[in-house]
C-alpha cells in the first residue's frame, strides 16, 4: 500500500501561480496529479515516470510544470498562469506494479 501526502493549493487570482506537492510513502514508477472540478469526470493533469518521462493534459500543457525528486518520492509541479477554470480538487496519482493509488485531494481556487 502506498500512502500519498499532498501539500500546496488554496485560493489565487487569475494570472497566479500556486505549487502543488506531494510525497510517496515509497518508490513508486509514476506520479502525477489528477483533478476534478464540480459536474465534471476526473481528468489528467500531469505525470511523470521515474526515467523523468511526463505526460501533460492538453488543457494545461505549456502552464504548468511537473518534476520528481525519486530519492525523496516527491512530485512537484508548479502551476502559472492559472485559469477560472482550472479551479478543481487536485488529486495526487500513483502507479507503480499495476496498482493505482490515489491522494485525498487538495482544492485549488482560481478566483478574483
Amino acid at each position: 500500500q502506498v500512502q500519498l501526502v499532498e501539500s500546496g493549493g488554496g485560493l489565487v487570482q487569475p494570472g497566479g501561480s500556486l505549487r502543488l506537492s506531494c510525497a510517496a510513502s515509497t518508490a513508486v514508477f509514476r506520479l502525477g496529479w489528477y483533478r476534478q472540478a464540480p459536474g465534471k469526470e476526473r481528468e489528467l493533469v500531469a505525470t511523470i515516470t521515474s526515467g523523468a518521462r511526463t505526460n501533460y493534459g492538453d488543457s494545461v500543457a505549456g502552464r504548468f510544470t511537473i518534476s520528481r525528486d525519486n530519492a525523496k518520492n516527491t512530485v512537484i509541479m508548479q502551476m502559472v498562469s492559472l485559469k477560472v477554470e482550472d479551479t478543481a480538487v487536485y488529486y495526487c496519482y500513483a502507479s507503480s506494479a499495476g496498482a493505482v493509488y490515489w491522494g485525498q485531494g487538495t482544492q485549488v481556487t482560481v478566483s478574483s
